[in-house]
């Protein structure tokens, strides 16, 4: 299929031996990374944070053509996701029907496999501006280790390629991530004797009817016809409350997710939350319920008519699209770059025991990123 299907191959086999897990170290895969970088003549400059669990963690900035701001950016997350221990070849790159499988192989090891190998072979006399390769980490658990490059100022670049399974579909845009949690406070007492308490539960479930009455009204009154659906969603995925069923419950607590639409504040739903908050608070002056933003990330809207966009779309024979997911494209975005995320595999097969990327896609993956290094940093 092509010459540089070995070479891809192996630098994925490597990638996916690595177990990278979000909860785990990074350094080995930034080690990897770093030497073969390096050994291309790149100038690797390490970010070092420890995360919430007290884990060591590393993003990997490499520059190579020169000093200032980069002319092209190629980012990969270098965390995956937990796999089963039934999946006894996690860590071991299987090749079935034209298909790689292995954790990571499609989110996002097979993007970075295709982004070190169009890197590194890559003259250096031929490169007129400066090329940059950027992993980051955690991006599965909230896209910490962007948000520690938008901090710093680091990783800036006027153009940037962000490797997602994309099916090789470039993706302009992408909607938000945010997150509250809410907790509604009872009396507890003898269910046998309600009004010597206040259920909790029941002072939630009157909170949720509300916020689903605004999700579905007022907030599908905002629109984003680039999306499907072309609002902000929200979600409440998680709900807990109670001791016993003998006992009226004095706590409830339950976790709102929404997805905003990237020309709406992410805040909105929160004011919304608050907004809910006041109202029970007036029709039940007792009514009490505390609220705690956890998150709160922008999407992110590079117009089709960016250079990055037109020149993923000629490249990949695709129209770009927009999908309702978070990205690490905004943080690149703040730090001046227009955005567009690409990569080979499904974000449907990711996620999952038995996750593959196709090779046809890796193949293709690479060569446009080889093209995009030749248009960006070399004479023309």
């Amino acid at each position: 299929m092509s010459d540089t299907l070995p070479a891809l191959r192996a630098i994925l086999t490597d990638l996916v031996a690595l177990d990278t897990t979000s909860s785990r170290p990074n350094a080995p895969l930034i080690d990897y990374a770093q030497a073969k970088l390096e050994a291309a003549g790149f100038s690797c400059e390490r970010q070092r944070y420890t995360d919430d669990a007290g884990v060591e963690k590393f993003n990997l900035v490499a520059v190579k053509g020169g000093s200032g701001r980069a002319a092209l950016a190629l980012v990969g997350h270098s965390d995956c996701v937990p796999f089963d221990a039934a999946w006894t070849d996690a860590l071991r790159l299987t090749e079935r029907d034209g298909r790689l499988y292995g954790r990571g192989a499609c989110d996002t090891k097979g993007f970075i496999a295709c982004a070190l190998h169009a890197a590194t072979r890559v003259d250096a006399a031929r490169l007129t501006a400066p090329l940059m390769v950027v992993l980051t980490a955690d991006e599965e658990v909230g896209l910490v280790g962007a948000k520690k490059l938008v901090q710093a100022g680091l990783g800036r670049a006027r153009h940037a390629i962000v490797g997602e399974p994309t099916r090789l579909v470039p993706v302009r845009a992408n909607k938000g991530y945010c997150l509250a949690e809410v907790e509604v406070l009872g009396k507890e007492g003898h269910s046998a004797y309600p009004d010597t308490g206040a259920s909790a539960i029941f002072r939630a479930g009157r909170f949720l009817q509300r916020l689903e009455q605004l999700a579905t009204t007022v907030l599908r009154e905002e629109v984003d016809e680039g999306f499907q659906p072309p609002f902000t969603t929200v979600n409440v995925g998680v709900i807990q409350g109670g001791k016993a069923k003998n006992i009226i419950p004095g706590a409830c607590r339950f976790i709102v997710e929404w997805r905003p639409i990237p020309n709406q504040p992410p805040e909105r739903v929160s004011e919304l939350l608050e907004r809910i908050r006041q109202e029970l608070v007036r029709d039940e002056p007792a009514f009490e319920a505390h609220i705690r933003v956890v998150r709160t990330d922008r999407g992110v809207n590079t117009s089709a008519d960016a250079e990055v966009v037109r020149f993923l779309v000629d490249a990949s024979g695709h129209a770009p699209e927009t999908v309702p997911f978070g990205t690490e494209a905004p943080q690149l975005t703040q730090l001046g770059a227009e955005a567009v995320v690409f990569g080979p595999g499904d974000i449907r097969v990711a996620h999952q025991t038995g996750e593959y990327v196709p090779v046809e896609d890796l193949v293709h993956c690479e060569a446009a990123l080889a093209r995009a290094v030749e248009h960006f940093c070399c004479a023309r």
